[in-house]
């Protein structure tokens, strides 16, 4: 009758379990849009700074991408040293070891034990008065102290019926995948910040030795005006007004060799060394040619963006927390067991089967009343994938609009070059015109003054743009997801 009863009652919580299960809050799961436009819609026709076609510069090494051995050389030193990158590194190894933790709870926790103790119970109590009468062999009494040696091994495993612990594992082998491609994006933007870095050196470079240039035919005017000032052809106010032109420039030169230091240590800095030139071509900026582009279609980004494919892969994550939080509804079964050996005195432990222990158990248990914070978990879970679905969306409509704004760029930046060529070529045929005039006394030094300023910025801005058009052709290629192959 005992035992109907105990049946019963196990059938009645296990009834109660079921059904407490059975209620789990049901929630409407957003999807993401993995939709993207059939091409960039600002895109311009196809040119060879940005070719509209079905290739894509992203899947291009950076080697092959970036040809100057220079640059290649400030890349490879910075993939190796470069500290942002390597704690980076190392949050992969942290993920790594996350799946290895989580493997390790799904399955059976086994430990292996040794004990010795003493007691002494008192001799008017149950087990002292037992423990007088029991003798342990024949004409030898239970010892007063009593010893206890135990060896042996204990196990604990929690049954994973509902695939709780392995879907915590399978997230924490997602979220692996998207440290990896968190690492790649920043490859990808670390090489993007050294190549616009290294073009501008190289822009400073040239403004500079452009600045020296026009200080040496500022000076050799700024003679001519004192010569025609002895010989009352000029006046002191445009020996004065030559003067500061000349200074001008000079503390523009200073300004110039302060942006070349720092740019040099930023490219430094980037690279995980400490300050020291850095190594660059000596050739006539405006002779660089914009690195040639193929855009591709818009949906190759979802595959060669790695900022999207970790979108990707912690939306896959949050999707499988749902998938545990869940799990918490329903009830768990554990089980325990354990085998050694027990004896009074240590020479006792092998006299086996006397010596031998052994314990089994199970336990099946699940949450019946008060589930407001399992509920509040699972609720947590939920908002958090579709949160995941946002971000994803969010980082595909970024990605698209970056590339289309640089392929826009590219186009209206080498109508600008050509446009800033010519004026530059106006200029400096103007310059030559005014020097000649004013040695005739047939242009006032103003016009002289005027035109050496107009000349001097319309090559500062040539190679401002020609700088913009490399920067825009990195910033494509980076866009594209391009580097971190």
């Amino acid at each position: 009758m005992l035992k109907k009863r105990i049946y019963q009652v196990l059938g009645a919580a296990g009834l109660a379990l079921a059904v407490g299960a059975c209620k789990t809050p049901e929630l409407v799961v957003k999807n993401e849009n993995r939709n993207v436009p059939g091409s960039y819609s600002t895109a311009a026709p196809a040119t060879s700074a940005g070719t509209l076609d079905s290739t894509n510069s992203g899947r291009v090494q950076w080697k092959q991408f970036f040809t100057d051995p220079n640059l290649q050389e400030l890349i490879a030193t910075a993939l190796q040293n470069n500290q942002e990158l390597n704690i980076t590194l190392q949050e992969i190894e942290i993920a790594k070891n996350e799946i290895r933790a989580r493997q390790g709870e799904y399955l059976p926790f086994v430990s292996l034990g040794a004990r010795a103790d003493v007691e002494k119970v008192g001799r008017y109590t149950l087990q002292g008065a037992t423990e007088e009468q029991v003798q342990i062999k024949e004409d030898r009494r239970t010892p007063d102290p009593l010893t206890n040696f135990q060896l042996g091994a204990f196990a604990t495993w929690e049954v994973d019926i509902w695939h709780k612990l392995r879907n915590a594992k399978k997230a924490a082998a997602i979220r692996y995948l998207a440290t990896v491609e968190g690492k790649n994006f920043m490859v990808t933007n670390l090489i993007a910040e050294i190549a616009n870095s290294y073009y501008e050196l190289l822009a400073y470079d040239n403004q500079l030795a452009i600045v020296q240039q026009n200080i040496g035919i500022q000076s050799n005017a700024l003679e001519l005006v004192r010569l025609q000032k002895e010989s009352a052809r000029a006046t002191e106010l445009a020996v004065k007004r030559f003067e500061a032109q000349v200074e001008h420039t000079r503390a523009l030169q200073f300004k110039l060799q302060q942006s070349i230091v720092e740019t040099e240590n930023k490219l430094n800095y980037l690279a995980g060394r400490y300050p020291q030139t850095v190594t660059r071509s000596t050739q006539s900026f405006n002779e660089l040619a914009p690195l040639a582009s193929q855009v591709g279609s818009p949906a190759q980004l979802l595959n060669n963006r790695p900022d999207i494919r970790q979108a990707e892969q912690q939306l896959a994550a949050a999707k499988v927390d749902v998938q545990v939080a869940r799990a918490n509804f329903y009830p768990s079964l554990g089980l325990t067991g354990g085998v050694g050996l027990a004896a009074f005195t240590p020479g006792l432990l092998v006299s086996t089967p006397q010596s031998m222990l052994y314990a089994l158990g199970a336990d099946l248990a699940g949450p019946l009343f008060n589930r407001n914070g399992i509920k509040a978990a699972y609720y947590t879970a939920n908002a958090a994938q579709t949160q995941a679905v946002y971000q994803y969306e969010k980082t595909v409509l970024n990605a698209y609009i970056e590339v289309s704004n640089q392929v826009a760029n590219i186009s209206n930046l080498a109508k600008s070059y050509d446009a800033k060529a010519k004026e530059v070529a106006a200029l400096n045929q103007s310059v030559d015109i005014s020097n000649s005039l004013f040695r005739y006394a047939r242009a006032d030094y103003t016009e002289v003054l005027f035109t050496q300023r107009d000349a001097l910025e319309s090559k500062f801005d040539l190679i401002e743009t020609r700088m913009q058009q490399l920067n825009a052709s990195v910033n494509v290629y980076r866009a594209l997801g391009g580097g971190w192959q």
